[in-house]
């Protein structure tokens, strides 16, 4: 199904502030377990596979994940609903048996390529110990979000060594495509082209707190008070030997450098093969209760020892500019008086 009276417009290509440069398309897509790669990769799609949406979290109604069914369907996808859009119990999507099931029901799917959430909000966490992901670990399928699907994220990696897809989700997708902002364009693309096995590359303008290098690795992160509150469970984020990016939102700086310390004195930024700072929406100080440092500082003072690259304001979080990242994929980090830049091996 098209979207009404809206024409596509090729994938463009852009050389700054994050937007996509030209992309690879890979003649033979990882398919299985890869050393190099340090992760299981699911299948690549091709037309006519099939994307499943459900609500592991907050919830959303049919009306709103419509753009995304109708452009992901003419992106040559099929798309399977899952039965917790439209189901609400306070801001959840369902109760947390509704959205277990469906998740589990999408997991188990042979059907299934990629499932893509919804949404963010809150709620992954409640459910991700009652899944039985054996089915999954046999016939892995991308997992598509952000934000409180940093859990999901973090579990697969921890636990499985599964990639997945750290993206915008259907509450992002402009219900009018033809007045939609570039960026919102480019974001929205993106994960088609992640979906594809398009080699992916961003870059981001220089920031005078960057720190040089190159580096290759795993790439692994999300929403820094989402892993940091995974720390010690199951869900743990293993981040030795890898690119770590991290994002947040609506957090008081004084509650970012907490975060930030638990990830020092957990080990977290110890071994870093280098480290992605990506949007930070901060919430204002209340008055005469200011902090006293930027986000810039914060980063600044725990990493001081350490030698592994460092960039700023790369284009991912809860922002216009959230590029779709392969994470559990090896990719190439460089940050020079030019920039930054990421791209993936695979």
């Amino acid at each position: 199904m098209a979207m009404a009276g809206a024409t596509l417009p090729a994938l463009q290509s852009f050389g700054s502030s994050g937007f996509l440069d030209p992309a690879v398309t890979s003649e033979d897509p990882i398919t299985a377990s890869d050393p190099l790669a340090g992760s299981k990769i699911p299948d690549y799609l091709k037309a006519g596979d099939t994307i499943g949406i459900t609500c592991p979290a907050g919830f959303i109604t049919m009306a709103e994940i419509l753009p995304s069914v109708q452009l992901m369907e003419s992106w040559g996808f099929r798309v399977k609903i899952g039965k917790t859009v439209d189901r609400r119990d306070f801001t959840f999507g369902g109760s947390d048996q509704e959205r277990m099931l469906d998740l589990q029901n999408m997991l188990d799917d042979p059907e299934l390529k990629a499932i893509m959430c919804a949404r963010g909000g809150y709620g992954a966490v409640r459910i991700i110990d009652l899944l039985n992901f054996d089915r999954f670990v046999e016939h892995p399928k991308w997992i598509i979000g952000f934000s409180d699907v940093t859990v999901l994220h973090c579990h697969l990696s921890r636990k499985y060594g599964i990639a997945s897809i750290h993206s915008k989700m259907c509450n992002s997708f402009p219900s009018d495509w033809t007045l939609a902002d570039p960026v919102q364009v480019e974001t929205i693309l993106s994960i088609r082209q992640a979906l594809s096995g398009n080699q992916l590359k961003y870059t981001a303008p220089p920031v005078s707190f960057n720190r040089p290098g190159k580096a290759e690795g795993v790439l692994a992160g999300g929403n820094l008070s989402i892993i940091e509150t995974l720390a010690g469970s199951k869900s743990d984020l293993k981040t030795d030997g890898k690119i770590l990016f991290l994002e947040d939102t609506g957090e008081y700086l004084y509650r970012i450098d907490r975060m930030f310390w638990n990830l020092k004195r957990t080990g977290k930024l110890d071994q870093l093969q280098g480290l992605i700072i990506g949007g930070f929406k901060v919430k204002p100080d209340d008055p005469g209760e200011e902090f006293g440092r930027t986000v810039y500082e914060i980063v600044q003072e725990k990493i001081k020892e350490y030698n592994y690259p460092v960039c700023f304001d790369f284009p991912v979080g809860h922002q216009k500019n959230n590029f779709a990242l392969k994470c559990g994929v090896k990719h190439t980090f460089e940050v020079n008086g030019n920039g930054s830049s990421l791209t993936s091996l695979y």
